[in-house]
């Protein structure tokens, strides 16, 4: 009885072992992928001096830009934590979203705290609603911003405004802040879908930049 004990548990700790080996390694690739496309993005403008992984599921480079757009750049991509089945099956139930998120300081520093957060609500059919009720009148809004903020304050359009174009509405956060660092964009790592896409969302943020620094000038 003590033998077939030992022999589960050892056939179990393999099993354990095999699986946190195996998807650690698909982790590593697919962050390896990620990073490899904003470095091909960021073509002759920046160059990653340093990337190290903290775990098994996030992964974090420094970059250094050419230009003055960006000090202290960062960016962490977070994974879902496959190698360990307990923390993979919580997140599933959270919903967690792999993402890329880029961070830097500015050479003007923001004059305001901003964190502007997306969300999407979606219906897959209205039939149920027409077949019902036929005097509905459907509706189909653009987009419809929800501020805590008492006054428009003269920073907010040209951020909104890039948020707003076709090439800023895959980020899923913003966040400007007069601490370092002063500027936070967040993508769905699914968006990130190759060096184009990688170009698209580097040039949104640099959008985000510039719209920040021509207010404070």
């Amino acid at each position: 009885m003590g033998k077939l004990i030992l022999l589960d548990v050892s056939v179990a700790v393999v099993l354990a072992g095999l699986w946190y080996f195996l998807f650690a390694r698909y982790n590593r690739h697919k962050g390896t992928r990620a990073l490899r496309w904003v470095e091909a993005a960021c073509s002759n403008r920046a160059r990653i001096v340093e990337a190290h992984w903290l775990g098994a599921s996030r992964l974090q480079a420094h970059l250094r830009f050419a230009a003055h757009w960006f000090e202290n750049a960062r960016v962490t991509i977070h994974l879902i934590p496959r190698p360990l089945p307990i923390q993979w099956l919580l997140s599933h139930w959270h919903k967690q979203r792999e993402t890329l998120t880029f961070e830097a300081d500015l050479d003007y520093v923001p004059g305001i705290r901003l964190e502007i957060r997306r969300h999407r609500w979606l219906t897959h059919s209205n039939r149920r609603l027409t077949q019902g009720s036929r005097n509905w009148m459907i509706s189909r809004p653009g987009p419809v911003i929800l501020t805590t903020s008492t006054q428009w304050q003269r920073e907010l359009p040209p951020i909104v405004n890039t948020l707003m174009t076709t090439r800023g509405h895959n980020l899923l956060s913003v966040r400007l802040d007069p601490d370092s660092p002063n500027l936070a964009a967040t993508i769905d790592l699914n968006a990130l879908s190759g060096e184009e896409a990688a170009a698209g969302f580097l040039g949104v943020v640099r959008d985000l930049a510039a719209g920040a620094s021509a207010s404070r000038q």
